[in-house]
C-alpha cells in the first residue's frame, strides 16, 4: 500500500542552519525523515517525493522549510504563517495583531 503524497509538516516554523559552499544537501520534501531538515535516505520511500538537492555558492545561514508548504523549496516563504492562521480559525482562537 502506498502512503500519502501530501508532505507531512515536520514543524511550523523554518529552522536556521548555516551552511557550506560546495557541500550538496538534500532537503527532505515529504515531511517524514528522521533529519529534519534533511533527508535520511529512506523515509521518502512510498511519497511519491524525492529529496531536493541544493548547493550554496558561499557560507551563509539560511532559514530552511519546516512545514514543506513552500513555493521555493528548501528556502521558508512564510508559508507557515498562513498555516497557522488556518489552525487558530479552525480552533476558534483570538488572533492578535
Amino acid at each position: 500500500m502506498l502512503e500519502s503524497k501530501q508532505p507531512v509538516g515536520a514543524s511550523n516554523h523554518p529552522v536556521e542552519i548555516e551552511l557550506t559552499p560546495g557541500k550538496t544537501y538534500s532537503w527532505c520534501q515529504c515531511g517524514k525523515s528522521k533529519s529534519q531538515p534533511f533527508c535520511d535516505s529512506k523515509s521518502h520511500y512510498g511519497t511519491g517525493s524525492n529529496p531536493k538537492e541544493f548547493t550554496v555558492s558561499i557560507r551563509r545561514k539560511v532559514w530552511l522549510c519546516m512545514c514543506k508548504q513552500t513555493m521555493i523549496p528548501p528556502y521558508c516563504d512564510g508559508s507557515h504563517n498562513k498555516l497557522l492562521k488556518s489552525t487558530r480559525l479552525d480552533l476558534g482562537l483570538e488572533i492578535s495583531r
